[in-house]
């Protein structure tokens, strides 16, 4: 039986200052946890003035977690202590596993008008796995399949699959799905998903109804649809929708259509023991990890 996914928690983004100054909404981060398991952290960067991004984020460490970049507008140039170096440009994503260890830096540069807009989402790895050897997977734009689907529908497939198609990212160890959907004014919108995983959705354009109750979202009265207000949230942009467990996600627009992120991953229920950008299962990992990281002994793979 499909059963649609009721809404656990809506989040609005709040502003924040990272980095060497970067003005960003968080979505969520530190104070949600385990709430968002495996999910940790997620950024969403949008500025139209240098100032408020330019000086970016300056060489820092990363232990035990995975950061994927997904940049909708401008550049983001990257480089990182095992020669690694590059720009990630609009449309592409970096899906950069820390493993063992890895100082890099990330420097947006926005666009010829000096638009910049991008999202950094945070992905924690399993005690087995934490200690792995940290790899980049750079994905070009052109690399990213995008299906059309019944009504206009259109999905970005990152990670995950979707009508026959998969995305050019695959073997993460927590079963990630990552799309970037826009729905068209007036339309329903079903996708089904792996009972047991997180699942969340981010609205970054328009608005939708995402659905909270069990019954038909709509029905038809003189050619219009009707929702019901007190089953399903009417979410707009910079807003995050958790939701509760089941095995599909409906999601529905009236007279504007609607873009957002959508998010799944298998979680992971482990300890999580968190300081700045090193994320372990104990304190005595956190303590070892800085302690390298001062010693010079930080990166364990080259």
């Amino acid at each position: 039986m499909n059963e649609s996914r009721q809404i656990r928690k809506v989040l609005k983004s709040k502003p924040t200052i990272e980095g060497a100054g970067v003005h960003l909404k968080r979505v969520f981060g530190f104070n949600e946890v385990p709430m968002f398991d495996p999910f940790l952290l997620l950024d969403d960067f949008h500025s139209s003035d240098p100032r408020q991004y330019i000086q970016g984020f300056p060489w820092h460490p990363h232990r035990g977690i995975e950061t994927i970049t997904y940049v909708l507008c401008g550049d983001v140039e990257h480089g990182d202590s095992l020669g690694n170096k590059g720009v990630i440009r609009s449309g592409d994503v970096q899906w950069m596993t820390a493993g063992s260890g890895i100082i890099h830096q990330e420097m947006p540069r926005g666009d010829d008008n000096g638009k910049m807009w991008g999202f950094q989402l945070w992905s924690n790895l399993p005690a087995a796995v934490k200690m792995m050897e940290p790899r980049y997977r750079d994905v070009k734009s052109d690399q990213i399949p995008e299906v059309e689907l019944d009504g206009g529908v259109r999905v970005k497939i990152i990670c995950g699959s979707l009508d026959g198609r998969s995305g050019p990212v695959s073997d993460i160890v927590t079963d990630p799905t990552y799309l970037d959907i826009t729905v068209p004014a007036g339309t329903e919108f079903v996708h089904p998903v792996k009972a047991g995983h997180t699942v969340f959705a981010y609205v970054i354009g328009g608005r939708g109804y995402f659905r909270r109750g069990k019954e038909p979202l709509a029905h038809e009265v003189k050619g219009a649809n009707v929702f019901d207000m007190q089953r399903d949230a009417f979410v707009g942009e910079e807003t995050l929708v958790l939701f509760e467990p089941g095995n599909q996600v409906l999601v529905a627009t009236e007279k504007d259509p609607v873009r957002f992120l959508l998010v799944a991953g298998k979680p992971i229920g482990e300890p999580v023991a968190w300081q700045g950008p090193v994320v372990m299962n104990t304190q005595e990992e956190l303590r070892v990890a800085f302690e390298d990281y001062r010693n010079g002994t930080f990166i364990r793979h080259r």
